[in-house]
């Protein structure tokens, strides 16, 4: 079975470090060693009262003997070469086992891997850590690789050996801090943890950091599972194209799995499977082409809503296993529907089983808490000057694009990796090595999954959460930015929001809140959101923002909704807010879906639609998004009456379109609209619209040009503009 160094006698120290949990190399002693012409067999059974090895090939059997230390049984069989042999063993309390020993086996985790793993470099170290049913030597079983540098000694445990972690103590490879065990036998389904005791002595159990499935909260052990499954999305992935996204339509609908529906049989969740079915088709008919899943790596607190993880690479088990997430994944590709996931690299929680204080030191995240400890979120932060923690998450974001074929990934809270003085006041924070606040390590990790991930996975998006004036976000690393595809434009929404906010009446004194963003518009590649943040914590939902009394709410709501669609940049909807939700988000319920039995409400949905199914249709409102050629002032400066007027330009003139904004109840008869050509223009579209609720005061005729200056222009159209209304029109 393998290769062993002679040894000449048991070396006894070795065997009271083996049964005092102190020894990081079992291999050593366990298992068969040569020894001149005889060969020792060595097992450690703590409880056991019979030990016998068995020889597979001839059926021999050999009874080992415990003499000096209880649980340690050994035997030399004299002229006997290496031999492959199953363990008997009879225990105190009258059960039986048989099982080949783990100890014959040479390590699997070879010299390379190891080397990769300590540059930092090693892309798929999720196919060598974790847990891994494989075959050695023609043996099935499980391999299990863990890092713990500075831990004394790190044992695998389950209820497959009481959790007695003597049973399975971990060999450490030279030169790395890895520990490996492979156990013969089938333990698919079978759930672990690993028993690590400290240098300092203590000793404790943590779930694996690399593990593919997990326990359901509160429970948090790690489970032995496979990745096997068959997709069918071929056609999908052959025809991705992130680069080309810039100049098409991108509207992504922003999902909380376990809070979208729920069903009513009693269970909590619906599936990932089911949830797939359900949400596929309803975005379809929406009119959404990309769904964005707040996080759904393993997390233990339903009320982090998934951001504070502690199974990276499990998908939470609370809706499924891993192949039915993969079944998620695959469905929104055949019905044409990009899926995004929200990644959280910045920190980590600390419970007791996760990454924190790993193998009893800071391992994962800095030991100084000025640079290791998020103070407001009582969280670690990663250590990214780590080669292997900086390891751990770049192969973790290629992992999902690898395993779950995600088309993007979400990085939550870039701000706070950039900033070392994030959220710390003067003296509560470490400078750089020039003296300044940029967290150098942060940017470099950040540079180098960018790059890999254009070069392993070029369909995958990268998304940065960043909500600072970090230049060049969106920028090429190669060429001196980050490396990000798109940027979520939160400057726009927090104006926007606050403008919407406002009494009508006093929102002419902050008109430069809706047009400031076009002063930046285009120094990155932006995504406008109004996402969960913006209706959680007291903030209020989308349509609880709105001033006025009821009605004059649903208006705000159409007026805003209808400028983020005309205004440049790619799209994304927080989930319920598309049928005017009054409710802020809570995890614990599913969304208000009762309040369909109000024509308001529907009428807010189907408006949604139509203009959702609007921008996909009209290519002035996603060619150019990230081309000043693609927009143009009419008139940006009507502060008094709070009214905005643009263009939207594609690649072809004749996709034109002329936006109007009223951001007041009061309406405007024979309002003078500045073209940009002669001709016949006709509304295509306006939020006035009575099935949507409006007054129905729209611009029901084509509207000839007339000769006359206005705005700087030589034709107008003249035009009713409703209150609290958005119009769009297109010259025919």
């Amino acid at each position: 079975m393998s290769k062993r160094k002679k040894v000449f006698a048991i070396n006894w120290m070795e065997v009271d470090a083996l049964v005092k949990g102190k020894h990081d190399d079992p291999h050593h002693i366990l298992g068969a060693h040569p020894c001149i012409d005889d060969l020792y067999v060595n097992v450690y059974l703590p409880d056991a009262k019979v030990v016998k090895v068995k020889d597979r090939k001839t059926g021999k059997t050999h009874s080992l003997v415990s003499e000096r230390v209880p649980g340690f049984f050994s035997i030399c069989i004299p002229s006997q070469q290496p031999f492959d042999y199953t363990v008997e063993a009879k225990f105190e309390d009258g059960h039986e086992e048989s099982y080949i020993d783990p100890y014959i086996f040479e390590p699997v985790v070879d010299p390379i891997d190891i080397s990769l793993f300590n540059e930092g470099i090693h892309d798929r170290v999720y196919e060598k850590m974790g847990s891994h049913p494989m075959e050695v030597d023609g043996v099935k079983g499980t391999l299990f690789a863990v890092w713990a540098p500075n831990a004394e000694r790190v044992s695998v445990v389950g209820n497959f050996c009481q959790w007695d972690g003597r049973r399975y103590p971990m060999r450490k490879l030279d030169y790395s801090g890895i520990f490996e065990l492979f156990i013969p036998g089938d333990f698919t389904g079978e759930i672990y943890k690993y028993e690590i005791r400290s240098k300092a002595g203590d000793v404790f159990m943590k779930s694996d950091p690399y593990a593919f499935s997990s326990e359901i909260r509160p429970a948090n052990a790690s489970r032995v599972v496979s990745l096997d499954y068959t997709w069918s999305d071929k056609k999908w992935m052959d025809a991705r194209d992130r680069k080309s996204l810039a100049g098409k339509p991108v509207n992504i609908y922003e999902v909380h799995v376990g809070s979208w529906k729920r069903p009513e049989d009693g269970r909590e969740f619906f599936g990932y499977r089911e949830v797939a079915d359900k949400l596929a088709d309803y975005m379809l008919n929406m009119g959404y082409n990309y769904v964005e899943l707040m996080p759904v790596m393993e997390h233990p607190y339903d009320p982090s809503w998934g951001y504070q993880i502690t199974g990276y690479y499990a998908p939470t088990s609370r809706y499924g296993d891993p192949q039915d997430f993969m079944y998620f994944v695959d469905h929104m590709h055949e019905k044409g529907i990009g899926v995004l996931i929200d990644w959280v690299p910045a920190h980590f929680p600390k419970d007791d089983h996760g990454l924190g204080r790993f193998d009893g030191t800071a391992l994962y995240e800095h030991e100084d808490p000025r640079k290791g400890e998020h103070p407001h979120w009582g969280t670690y932060i990663f250590n990214y000057s780590r080669n292997e923690v900086k390891n751990f998450l770049i192969s973790n974001a290629l992992y999902w694009a690898d395993k779950y074929h995600v088309d993007g990934i979400r990085m939550d809270a870039v701000a706070s990796m950039l900033y070392l003085d994030y959220g710390r006041g003067p003296g509560e924070w470490i400078p750089n090595e020039f003296g300044g606040n940029e967290n150098l390590e942060a940017v470099a990790f950040i540079k180098d999954l960018n790059e890999k991930m254009n070069e392993k996975y070029p369909g995958v998006l990268m998304i940065a959460e960043e909500s600072t004036a970090w230049p060049m976000i969106t920028t090429p690393a190669q060429d001196g930015g980050l490396g990000f595809d798109f940027k979520w434009n939160m400057g726009w929404m927090n104006d926007f929001l606050g403008y919407m906010q406002l009494d009508p009446l006093y929102r002419k004194y902050h008109h430069n809140e809706l047009t400031f963003s076009m002063v930046y518009a285009y120094s990155e590649k932006f995504i406008l959101v109004l996402s969960h943040d913006e209706v959680v914590h007291e903030k209020g939902s989308m349509i609880g923002k709105m001033p006025g009394g009821y009605e004059d709410k649903f208006s705000n709501l159409r007026v805003a909704f209808g400028y983020m669609m005309t205004h440049p940049g790619k799209k994304l909807l927080f989930m319920g807010q598309e049928f005017a939700q009054f409710k802020e988000f809570n995890e614990s319920g599913e969304l208000d879906w009762s309040l369909f039995e109000f024509d308001a409400h529907i009428c807010v949905r189907d408006y949604v639609k139509e203009l959702n199914h609007l921008y996909q249709t009209e290519p002035a409102l996603y060619e150019l998004d990230h081309d000043p050629d693609g927009f143009s002032w009419i008139n940006p400066n009507d502060a008094n009456h709070s009214l905005l007027t643009f263009e939207r330009r594609g690649k072809d003139e004749k996709d034109t379109l002329l936006v109007v904004c009223n951001f007041t109840p009061m309406e405007h008869k024979n309002y003078k609209l500045a073209v940009p050509s002669a001709g016949k223009w006709k509304e295509i579209f306006t939020s006035d619209a009575a099935r949507f609720g409006g007054d129905g005061h729209n611009n029901k005729t084509m509207k000839q040009s007339k000769e006359g200056k206005v705005d700087g222009r030589t034709n107008y159209i003249s035009i009713t503009v409703p209150g609290l209304s958005v119009s769009v029109f297109k010259k025919k």
